[in-house]
């Protein structure tokens, strides 16, 4: 059993394959204090690490002291208000305008399998994790604080076969007057700054989204949080700390991912007893939700991950769980088409002999999917009018989508068209007839953004009236594929619909309608392929991936930035939610000029496509473009499904990147070297694999993606160090241990990738 509870010392254990995490209940005030979580233990019994006797007085023996105790008992959900001053999982204002609360144990119960998020069907519209009864156990505490009336009840999933704890929290008014949630987070966790930690954390910008920063824990408030309405470009809903001597293969790592898409928490508090409280969940910050008696509200889910194998055991395990765990799209372990996206090809300009010229000479490369980004719809030849209007601009675009996707289809392709369902234009036929539907606050001025405002989606008369639309576009074109944008954080935050003691809803109630909407969409149209996107990656979380097996990773197509985002983004999300493509140089975000390899080398770590106008590309790349769409198959389930290994790290050295990906069967195996910039004076530098299996046999090919830059075959060093290399054979642990060598190349930005099978 996963989940033990020991009578005597009124004791939970929760044990996973190579971890456990405990938690016990006081004796006379009954708090439930956080006792360990780390390597697999096999007592129960070992409430003592609470510390109760550490203070000279406790209130199970003396009551003079009780604030000090409270100040440092590791509750395992803190209160506010009553003795702990540190970071709090709730707060609430009462009727009577009170602010304390200290919920208790009351009771609990082990349950097979996996409940509803928060053990309640009302609540399954937000994206959670999902499991068999085979594959879990759950363990439900209910807490009550009687004085401000409220009763929550925690919910610990553990897995089976992977060191997993999903956690969530419901919390209920059980009095007759109503109760306003100022706070309500997911989950809380203590540890010990001995040995020192660190902390990790994905911050970035527009382009730059999820680099990693890891930085000691310190005393005082390390705080990661989005005010933004979505989870942003600025920081990612995930906190790691490890012990300050952790890498990517050694040492004690703990992830917690919230699965949110919208404002957020997470922070890691060093106290002076040198004790670390983290806790994550949704954003304090412009929230308040008013309980009426009787009414509940439920957090997101915090997903908990514990390695001793460092940070790519941590990563691997979150990669594990979110492909056969929380992606519920059919495509999670499909070979998805190669698409070729208009964007960055045509903008707004074109009309659709120009869009088929493209999709043309598309199809005869090999390309499977062909995809009409903005500017189809309305009268939108910019970025400034028609949001909204999802009708198609039929002066640009004669005989419609319809049209369009009749002649795509003819060629052998599949069609797919790009929406920003969330946002209105100021200059667009649905703002003028219902100005009320955008969010706002009376009297004050709508902030623009990229010339748009914000559809109030706590409101469901909104998102009904856009779902027909977009539904009506779906099914009348036949689309294959949607490109589902959101361009803009959102301010000035308030909705006409909502009474004054409720705008601290509005937040919270729009990612809820966005939820709906795809939820909607995926389940009218179950054979679409949906991409999420926001301004390229400002709402990549593991809440969007439930609805689309796959996020724009970064509106930086460039692929040295690329090193970048996709690193950082593969420290917790899989490679197949990634959308990566080929675009045209000198790039478009940057003017950097980097090889037509290379930039499939790198995009061939994500879901892989191309965004440029392939007419225009060389004889030589297009030349290319057939034999990288047969690697991409090629390697597809590799991608998809097998172990990702951090090997080199371009943001740590600045010089090398360097991946590997390995079957869960440890037969093939695909490494992939990218030198960014070269040095003179160097010797060629060892590199060793990791993930494969020790005793087996590989045979290495050096891969080579075509086109003019290699077809010449390389030279110097690099030219024999391959030569050596390919057809040969070496065993597992010679890969691992002793490595390859990999020649500096004249030039930068070169890559080269080996592909290994097992004999």
């Amino acid at each position: 059993m996963s989940i033990l509870f020991d009578e005597r010392s009124r004791a939970f254990r929760l044990d996973t394959p190579s971890s456990s995490y405990v938690m016990a209940v006081t004796d006379k005030d009954g708090f439930l204090g956080h006792v360990y979580y780390g390597k697999k233990i096999n007592d129960s019994d070992i409430s003592y690490f609470l510390r109760a006797d550490d203070y000279p007085y406790t209130p199970e023996k003396m009551d003079r002291e009780r604030v000090p105790f409270m100040g440092g008992f590791p509750f395992e959900f803190p209160g506010h208000g009553c003795g702990d001053f540190r970071a709090s999982c709730v707060e609430l204002r009462t009727a009577g305008g009170h602010t304390a609360v200290n919920p208790v144990y009351v009771l609990h119960r082990i349950i097979s399998g996996k409940p509803e998020l928060g053990g309640m069907p009302v609540c399954s519209g937000i994206p959670a994790v999902f499991a068999s009864e085979k594959e879990c156990s759950t363990l439900e505490i209910v807490l009550a604080d009687v004085a401000a009336a409220v009763e929550i009840r925690l919910f610990y999933t553990v897995f089976n076969a992977l060191d997993v704890i999903v956690k969530s929290a419901c919390v209920r008014n059980t009095g007759d007057a109503p109760i306003y949630l100022t706070k309500f987070l997911s989950s809380a966790l203590t540890f010990e700054n001995e040995p020192a930690l660190d902390v990790l954390t994905l911050h970035g910008a527009w382009a730059r989204e999820r680099n990693i920063q890891r930085k000691p824990v310190s005393y005082g408030s390390y705080k990661i949080e989005s005010r933004r309405g979505e989870t942003s470009h600025q920081v990612n809903p995930f906190m790691a700390v490890m012990e300050r001597t952790s890498d990517q293969k050694h040492g004690n790592v703990y992830g917690v991912s919230l699965v949110y898409s919208g404002n957020f928490e997470m922070e890691a508090e060093l106290d002076s007893s040198d004790s670390v409280r983290v806790t994550a969940g949704i954003g304090a910050d412009n929230f308040c939700w008013k309980l009426d008696a009787g009414e509940s509200f439920s957090a997101p889910e915090a997903v908990l991950v514990f390695s001793a194998d460092g940070i790519g055991g941590m990563s691997r395990t979150f990669h594990d769980l979110f492909r056969n765990n929380l992606i519920r799209s059919k495509y999670k372990f499909q070979d998805r088409p190669v698409l070729l996206n208009s964007w960055e090809a045509a903008y707004f300009d074109f009309d659709t002999e120009k869009l088929l010229g493209i999709a043309k000479e598309a199809a005869a490369r090999g390309v499977e999917l062909f995809v009409l980004d903005d500017g189809w719809f309305g009268k939108r030849d910019d970025d400034s009018t028609s949001l909204g209007d999802w009708f198609v601009n039929e002066k640009k675009l004669p005989g419609g989508l319809v049209r369009l996707s009749e002649e795509v289809h003819k060629m052998g392709l599949k069609f797919g068209v790009w929406f920003e369902p969330e946002m209105v234009s100021p200059d667009s036929e649905l703002y003028r007839a219902h100005p009320d539907w955008a969010i706002s606050v009376p009297g004050r001025r709508r902030s623009l953004a990229r010339n748009q405002l914000v559809l109030d989606y706590s409101r469901p008369e909104v998102c009904d009236y856009i779902y027909e639309m977009i539904s009506g576009v779906i099914r009348d074109a036949k689309i294959d594929y949607v490109k589902w944008d959101m361009n803009r954080a959102l301010s000035e935050v308030g909705s006409a619909a909502l009474p004054a003691d409720r705008q601290g809803e509005v937040l919270h109630r729009y990612v809820l309608g966005m939820y709906s909407l795809q939820g909607r969409l995926v389940t009218d149209f179950p054979d679409l392929l949906l991409e999420n996107c926001s301004a390229g990656g400002a709402r990549f979380d593991p809440a969007m991936i439930y609805f689309s097996p796959q996020i724009w990773c970064s509106d930086d197509t460039d692929a040295i930035e690329r090193l970048a985002v996709q690193e950082g983004t593969a420290v917790v999300y899989p490679l197949s939610c990634m959308g990566a493509h080929v675009s045209v140089c000198p790039n478009h975000v940057t003017r950097r000029t980097t090889p037509f390899s290379t930039r499939a080398m790198v995009a061939l770590a994500g879901t892989f496509g191309y965004e440029l106008d392939i007419t225009k590309l060389s004889d030589e790349d297009k030349a290319a473009v057939p034999h990288q769409i047969a690697l991409y198959h090629k390697f597809g389930s590799l991608m998809r499904e097998g172990d990702y290994y951090r090997l080199l790290s371009y943001s740590e050295n600045r010089r090398w990147d360097s991946w590997q990906v390995v079957s869960k069967d440890k037969k093939t195996s695909l490494v992939t070297v990218i030198q960014v910039i070269t040095e003179p004076s160097r010797r060629s530098r060892r590199l060793c694999f990791q993930g494969l299996n020790p005793e087996a046999l590989y045979k290495v090919e050096v891969v080579r993606m075509s086109g003019a830059e290699v077809e010449g075959g390389l030279k110097d060093g690099a030219a024999a160090d391959e030569a050596y290399l390919e057809g040969r054979s070496f065993s597992g642990n010679t890969l691992m241990n002793a490595g390859i060598l990999v020649h500096r190349t004249p030039g930068d930005f070169v890559g080269t990738m080996y592909y290994l099978t097992a004999e």
